[in-house]
């Protein structure tokens, strides 16, 4: 993997986005030879409109990005791909013709496009086919050796079995600190010389996934197997960087304190922070103003209640604030106050109430606590007190998620369905640890590309 901007990108799936955008770019160009020859126009040279050229690679790209297209299913399937690519395509095309009104010189012409659009399909879809194989083969899958054999290394044999994974094990070095569940690993007094073994099995990686160090680390070896150039890593850092999340079943306080993240370095980024939430949420109040309140009329004309209402939630450091949403279930949802989870197909969502919670448009409203600061537009979603003051004494750590300001979307809402119990939370948290430790500018463009796959496919909201 690469870490770009403090997160990890596989490296086939730079190849592939590399690869892709080169080819969108031929596309483009071949659109555009293609129509100036029906027309008998000049060809030119491409140096003479880069800017078409890059805005339709550009544009199309990121449509590829927000829905899923580089994620291990797409990577997986042909089928999956193809769909996703279908989808992807169209919706750059009709972004850059909507564009082409506004910015006439920035963007192919619509007849360019096309047929830069038919050929962007056939390209992206022969490559995937081409180097489909390649790109899933142990070629870029990174060679580890694994010191343990007891539940923690068996954690990672159970994440080799799984087709999307990143890395191939080379082996497994029972460090007799306990049962062995690995058939297969080596006792380390077989071992005359770990270091020279590490050598002799091709290996780029050794993940230390020990049940006790005490008296069982081998500091020495770890020593000179990393001065060869041999990356270490303990059990939870490969976690994190492999499941993009943080792993609370083997984290512990030392390692939140020594790993990076958390920086206070980032006064520059709260700044490019805040400005993007103030446009953003802007641009959303007064572009979605229409379809807010048409809902609006719709809700109330279905049941009895305000269109709207406002809940408190649990925002930056503990702090609490009120949020506006569109009422999605009955008035009487709540009797006598007491909150509860949403369950699938809760009983007390109504019709309406059903169709803009599949859609997110009930959460659109809460740009105006955006717009307050009372909200960021990526970070964790807020949850009520009464969740939160018992979810805190039920999971370590909990806490840690309020140091960031909630969001309207999140890396636990792309990567997660929706939560609807204890354990649903604790899941989601590690997502939220996750970004709170990793946040950077970057992170939040990739979100906020990625809800868009959410708001086309939204399996798992309620």
């Amino acid at each position: 993997m690469i870490r770009l901007f403090k997160h990890y990108i596989p490296y086939p799936v730079i190849v592939l986005g590399l690869i892709d955008f080169l080819l969108l770019m031929m596309a483009a160009e071949a659109g555009w030879i293609f129509r100036a020859v029906q027309i008998n126009m000049g060809i030119g040279s491409i140096a003479d409109r880069p800017a078409p050229i890059f805005s339709f690679a550009i544009a199309l790209q990121l449509a590829l990005i927000a829905v899923g297209i580089y994620g291990p299913e797409a990577l997986q399937s042909l089928r999956f791909a193809a769909a996703r690519i279908l989808v992807a395509i169209s919706l750059g095309v009709i972004f850059l013709s909507l564009m082409s009104f506004a910015m006439p010189g920035v963007t192919l012409w619509r007849s360019n496009s096309l047929y830069a659009m038919v050929l962007a399909i056939l390209f992206l879809m022969v490559v995937r086919i081409l180097l489909g194989t390649i790109l899933d083969s142990d070629i870029f899958k990174r060679r580890l050796l694994i010191l343990g054999a007891g539940p923690r290394a068996g954690r990672i044999a159970a994440m080799e079995k799984r087709q999307e994974n990143g890395f191939t094990i080379a082996g497994y070095v029972d460090m007799n600190e306990g049962p062995s569940l690995i058939e297969s690993a080596v006792k380390r007094q077989d071992i005359a010389n770990l270091p020279q073994h590490v050598i002799d099995l091709a290996v780029s990686e050794v993940v230390v996934a020990l049940e006790e160090r005490r008296n069982s680390l081998p500091v020495a070896d770890l020593l000179t197997i990393k001065t060869t150039g041999v990356h270490v890593n303990e059990l939870s850092s490969f976690l994190e960087r492999e499941t993009g999340r943080v792993d609370l079943d083997s984290v512990n306080p030392s390692w939140f304190i020594f790993s990076d993240g958390f920086s206070s370095g980032r006064r520059l980024s709260t700044l490019f922070k805040r400005g993007f939430d103030i446009l953003l949420s802007f641009l959303l109040l007064v572009l979605t103003g229409p379809i807010i309140l048409l809902f609006a009329l719709l809700i109330r004309l279905e049941s009895r209640g305000g269109s709207f209402f406002t809940q408190e939630r649990v925002g930056l450091y503990g702090q609490t604030f009120k949020i506006l949403k569109l009422r999605s279930m009955r008035s009487d949802a709540e009797t006598g106050g007491e909150a509860r989870w949403a369950t699938k197909n809760d009983p007390r969502t109504t019709r309406i109430g059903r169709f803009i919670r599949k859609v997110r448009i009930d959460e659109l409203p809460q740009a105006w606590s955006v717009l307050k600061g009372e909200m960021s537009f990526v970070g964790p979603r807020p949850e009520r007190p009464q969740f939160v003051n018992d979810l805190q004494t039920k999971m370590p750590y909990y806490a840690e998620r309020h140091i960031v300001k909630p969001g309207i979307t999140g890396w636990a809402q792309i990567n997660y369905p929706y939560g609807a119990s204890t354990e649903d939370a604790r899941h989601k948290l590690e997502y939220d640890l996750y970004y709170a430790k990793n946040y950077t500018p970057f992170l939040d463009l990739l979100i906020i590309l990625q809800t868009l796959r959410v708001i086309l496919w939204p399996d798992g909201a309620r």
